[in-house]
């Protein structure tokens, strides 16, 4: 097992035994992140919701089905990348996770970041751009006008190519919004396989 593995693993752990935040007193199951520890691509989402809670996995739900498409969409897999959240436990009712909540996971979050040093970002959603781009110092207005342009940031001590997007979830409850985050895994397509496409779109 490589030292990114065995980092990912420690991470993991003290994810399931976390009592940071009032969070844990309503899980079923933690959700640390999973997928390959020396990944270029790391998806970072909001936090889990109710199939997440119930297998411990991010992204197993209908959004996940749906982010499994846009990967293949993307030419990438599942196993390819590494995919995790900004919380790392499910709120009560799908709600929102508070500042509270986002800022008791972001350690998780910075030790994942520098264990599968990733060379590119995709922030699945709103609190997810808005956490990374606050951790490298960016101004994030709104997913709407940050999605589908790149943007060179450094977080967590390096430097990665940052893609927002918006949360499957959305284009679940709004299928025009699909075609938007078709784009923009289309993009992570040509960053991915170093594609000029990316590069001109990079702020």
């Amino acid at each position: 097992m490589c030292e990114a593995a065995r980092e990912l693993e420690r991470v993991a752990e003290e994810v399931r035994a976390c009592r940071r935040c009032p969070l844990h007193a309503h899980r079923t199951n933690a959700v640390p992140g999973e997928g390959n520890p020396c990944a270029r691509v790391m998806l970072i989402g909001e936090a889990p919701g109710y199939n997440e809670d119930l297998h411990g996995r991010p992204f197993v739900g209908a959004a996940g089905n749906l982010l499994n498409e846009m990967l293949k969409l993307a030419g990438l897999s599942r196993e390819a990348v590494f995919i995790t959240n900004v919380v790392k436990c499910r709120p009560p009712g799908n709600r929102e996770p508070s500042e509270e909540e986002k800022e008791a996971c972001k350690p998780f979050l910075i030790r994942q970041l520098r264990a599968i040093k990733p060379e590119i970002v995709v922030c699945l959603g709103r609190h997810s751009a808005g956490v990374v781009f606050g951790m490298a110092g960016a101004k994030f207005s709104s997913i709407m006008s940050a999605r589908g342009t790149v943007r060179l940031l450094r977080v967590a001590g390096l430097e990665v190519k940052c893609l927002p997007t918006l949360h499957p979830a959305a284009a679940l409850y709004n299928p025009r919004l699909r075609g938007l985050i078709e784009a923009d895994f289309r993009l992570l397509g040509q960053l991915a396989s170093g594609g000029a496409g990316g590069l001109e779109r990079w702020l």
